[in-house]
């Protein structure tokens, strides 16, 4: 048995970051995934970014503009389940493949749309990237250390956790009340929307100035730390029990450290922690306080965590074609997903997706020889 999502038919109209980073999600999980791909290049220089984010799919390379192209990719859509876009608000419209178009051909369609800003609103037709998005919604300023700048996490928490990880949640939450009532819908799912919903846990009380509260490096037992090695380890003991045995395992005698949660106490006694941990390299660090209750964990690069033996044995990376890459998430007992094959060259499978939708060798000929596909 494949995948939750076996069975499921996907149309992705080619994009980049959080588009593509939702429909690797549904083709882990086991969905038919097909990416209409550009005849022409966009504006990054490529019609498909061949990376990771784009494995599991099968490629199709289409002239939308065309009427012929169009008529290929809306033929596609009444076969589907889904349809997964993220252009500015107004591109599918103006393409002929908008909401309204999709869902007269096919009303049990599910039509997910990705944005940074969203489908309506001030900023709705701006540029904008992550960092924006997430400065927008107050998911950046409480980011750093005391005393600097916000510093942007990679574009982790606007374009894949509060984007495309938001929109695959949208669709398959889209497709449960399907199967209730028959219909589909429009998913509206915004970066700026998701970055905020990341937040709501530090909503609930106040948060004191960057770099000064327990989770954000102001506290000294949650924190990292550089080894003799210059490689680094991270702390987490937060909770009292915790908390004592890293004071018992690193000799923590000093009564300052009585005093956990004083925030006058904590530059003395980050100083502490600094210089102790710097008498001995990551691996001694690690030998001592791996597998014990401290909240202990090295800090690991890209290249050295597929190596730990804890994702060794859980299987969290594998390596498919040369490219080292996580594994499908989460787990399932009885309906696994499985790691999709590795990405193809855009429009690697055009004549076999156009003879699926009925169109013989003549007609694909025509369509090659007009430039309605590729």
């Amino acid at each position: 048995m494949g995948g939750p999502l076996s069975g499921v038919r996907v149309v992705e109209l080619a994009g980049i970051g959080p588009g593509p980073f939702a429909s690797m999600m549904l083709a882990d999980m086991g969905a038919d995934v097909v990416r209409v791909d550009r005849v022409q290049a966009h504006q990054l220089g490529v019609t498909g970014l061949g990376t990771v984010l784009d494995r599991g799919r099968r490629s199709i390379r289409v002239d939308v503009k065309q009427p012929a192209g169009l008529d290929v990719v809306l033929r596609l859509v009444e076969r589907s389940d889904v349809v997964v876009e993220g252009y500015r608000p107004g591109v599918t419209e103006r393409l002929g493949l908008g909401p309204d178009v999709c869902l007269a051909r096919n009303p049990r369609l599910v039509y997910g749309r990705m944005t940074g800003w969203g489908q309506d609103g001030p900023y709705a037709d701006r540029a904008g990237h992550d960092i924006n998005y997430i400065a927008l919604a107050g998911a950046l300023d409480p980011i750093g250390r005391a005393g600097q700048p916000p510093t942007p996490p990679l574009n982790l928490v606007g374009d894949f956790g509060g984007g495309g990880m938001l929109l695959a949640f949208g669709i398959a939450a889209a497709l449960v009340e399907r199967s209730v009532s028959g219909a589909g819908q429009v998913v509206d799912a915004a970066m700026v929307d998701g970055a905020a919903l990341l937040t709501a846990f530090f909503r609930g009380g106040p948060l004191g100035p960057r770099g000064t509260n327990v989770l954000d490096s102001g506290a000294p037992f949650y924190d990292v730390y550089e080894c003799a090695d210059g490689m680094f380890v991270s702390i987490g003991s937060i909770e009292p029990p915790f908390y004592a045995e890293l004071r018992e395992r690193l000799g923590l005698d000093d009564p300052i450290w009585d005093r956990q949660l004083d925030r006058d106490a904590w530059p003395a006694q980050k100083a502490q922690l600094a210089a102790t941990f710097a008498t001995r390299t990551r691996a001694e660090w690690c030998s001592l306080l791996e597998g014990t209750d401290v909240c202990f964990a090295p800090v690991l690069s890209l290249d050295e965590a597929p190596r730990h033996p804890h994702l060794v044995a859980r299987g969290t990376f594998a390596e498919q074609a040369g490219v080292v890459q996580p594994t499908p998430a989460p787990r399932f007992s009885r309906t696994p997903g499985v790691l999709p094959a590795p990405a193809v060259a855009p429009g690697a499978d055009t004549d076999d997706v156009l003879g699926e939708l009925g169109f013989d060798v003549d007609d694909i000929r025509e369509l090659r020889e007009t430039g309605a596909v590729a």
